[in-house]
């Protein structure tokens, strides 16, 4: 039972790590110039953090080595789009355009 419930979350994981490409193809048609949403982040934090789980279920060292890389490269994306909006939130606000 276990078996196939680490079986069903892989396949989870995989299809969250996959909708990232979906979000970035979608952003970038509309655009029509190669862009890279915020969601493409998220989704690929989520994915990789699920993918990280499975690869510890499963003890392999190359996987897991992998998706935590990602999961550090997922995060520090993430921080820096939050450091950069809020930097531009607090520079409108000083600037009294709120």
């Amino acid at each position: 039972m276990a078996e196939k419930i680490w079986l069903i979350i892989g396949f989870l994981a995989q299809a969250m790590f996959s909708a990232r490409f979906i979000v970035q193809w979608i952003a970038s048609e509309r655009a029509k110039k190669s862009i890279i949403p915020v969601y493409f982040w998220y989704f690929s934090l989520i994915g990789g953090i699920m993918l990280l789980a499975y690869s510890l279920y499963r003890k392999d060292p190359v996987f897991i080595l992998g998706q935590a890389t990602g999961v550090i490269i997922y995060s520090r994306n993430l921080y820096l789009i939050y450091k950069e909006k809020k930097g531009y939130a607090s520079a409108k606000e000083e600037s009294g355009q709120v």
